[in-house]
């Protein structure tokens, strides 16, 4: 069965863009039946080209990408979450809307979060660094999530293990 992981931000343009990218591509070049979502509070309608060019630096594909409302993932025919993770500050302060999990159980929810690339100084060149270090940053986490036992995990465990690496 695959785990659904969704990844918020704010404006769904950026963070939470490169983290879904990340994860999928890792999953995929690893085996590893998981699939991630992201989505915004307060969706921009459009994704940061900054970030979507950091990743398709390294080959992830990125055309079916857009920026979309966490509302999409409350529906009845929405995928069931096993993870929710917040990756922007203002994000994670929010109230979040309920998510369904597998068997009706809510998903374990994390905040992992980075400094917003986007306003990084320097111009192009300096988002373009931002962006590469923000996503280098997030696909090291990404890591970490895919190398956990999550088929034998209960939601304890994972919750901790998830925290952990949040920290680290």
């Amino acid at each position: 069965m695959t785990l659904n992981v969704l990844i918020l931000c704010t404006h769904n343009s950026a963070r939470s863009v490169l983290a879904e990218g990340m994860l999928n591509h890792l999953a995929k070049r690893l085996g590893r039946d998981v699939r991630a979502h992201s989505a915004g509070s307060a969706p921009s309608g459009r994704l940061n080209p900054f970030a979507l060019e950091a990743l398709q630096n390294v080959g992830v594909e990125t055309r079916a990408y857009r920026s979309k409302s966490w509302d999409e993932f409350t529906a009845s025919d929405a995928p069931p979450l096993s993870i929710v993770i917040t990756v922007c500050d203002s994000a994670a302060a929010e109230s979040c809307p309920v998510f369904f999990g597998p068997a009706g159980q809510s998903p374990v929810q994390v905040h992992w979060g980075y400094p917003d690339p986007s306003n990084a100084e320097g111009g192009d060149e300096g988002k373009r660094r931002a962006f590469e270090l923000t996503r280098q940053a997030i696909g090291y986490r990404m890591l970490q999530l895919l190398a956990l036992p999550l088929a034998t995990m209960d939601r304890a465990s994972l919750q901790q293990a998830l925290t952990e690496i949040g920290a680290s």
